[in-house]
């Protein structure tokens, strides 16, 4: 299975269609950060929300690079669910990757992280770059699972796929406004952010209650995928 997820990523990589997907993630990060320096915090949690559906994209176009016929023969020889897990460990290994960047970005070249400033309540430089990375972290797997729900192998159709792909972002920003009627159907993706971008930070219970959100709903979009692929695939 290893050696699936390196053709994949091998062949997203030399086929151009990464390029896209970081080249739209890097402009994000410089408006996000060329208009001068701000708590880690803050952020990062705009930067997380803000890459959300630019991970889904490039989770979508790894999946959609690997031909029909060539995934089916893949899924006959590791099996069909092994050859899922591959698709989604690639998706995961890239969208980690494009956080990595996210995170070291704001320091070099843009040097758009400051400390707190003296007699707020803002969390300590170190505090604040945890959070960041648990809200990278935690818009991972949610991007991933609604790449894969908006892949090929799923949708059949590209048109069917940019539907469900432009929806589901779509989605996840308004069902995640505050005040939202049903904000449990999207990940937890603005309810980090907020989170992370108030005066004062949160209880460490209300980040406990984020994350077990995101594993819910991050199971339920995997099941859902696996369910959809063995009758589609």
């Amino acid at each position: 299975m290893i050696a699936l997820v390196r053709m994949r990523l091998a062949a997203f990589v030399r086929s151009g269609r990464a390029l896209a997907p970081v080249i739209t993630a890097l402009v994000l990060l410089g408006v996000i950060y060329g208009g001068g320096q701000s708590a880690a915090a803050p952020a990062y949690a705009y930067s997380a929300a803000m890459l959300f559906p630019v991970l889904a994209w490039q989770a979508k176009l790894l999946l959609d690079a690997e031909p029909d016929v060539q995934r089916q023969l893949a899924r006959l020889t590791v099996g069909a669910r092994r050859e899922a897990v591959a698709g989604l460990l690639a998706a995961t290994v890239l969208a980690l990757a494009a956080c990595a960047v996210a995170m070291l970005v704001p320091w070099w070249p843009f040097h758009a992280i400051r400390g707190p400033e003296p007699g707020s309540a803002e969390p300590s430089l170190a505090a604040g770059v945890a959070l960041g990375a648990l809200a990278h972290l935690l818009a991972v797997p949610a991007a991933v699972a609604l790449g894969a729900l908006a892949s090929r192998a799923v949708t059949r159709t590209v048109r069917n796929g940019v539907t469900v792909l432009v929806t589901g972002a779509v989605l996840a920003i308004v069902l995640g406004l505050s005040g939202s009627v049903a904000p449990w159907l999207a990940p937890p993706v603005m309810a980090t952010a907020r989170a992370l971008t108030a005066e004062e930070l949160p209880a460490a219970g209300r980040f406990w209650l984020l994350v077990c959100w995101a594993v819910l709903w991050c199971g339920a979009a995997f099941g859902g995928y696996g369910w959809l692929r063995r009758g589609r695939s």
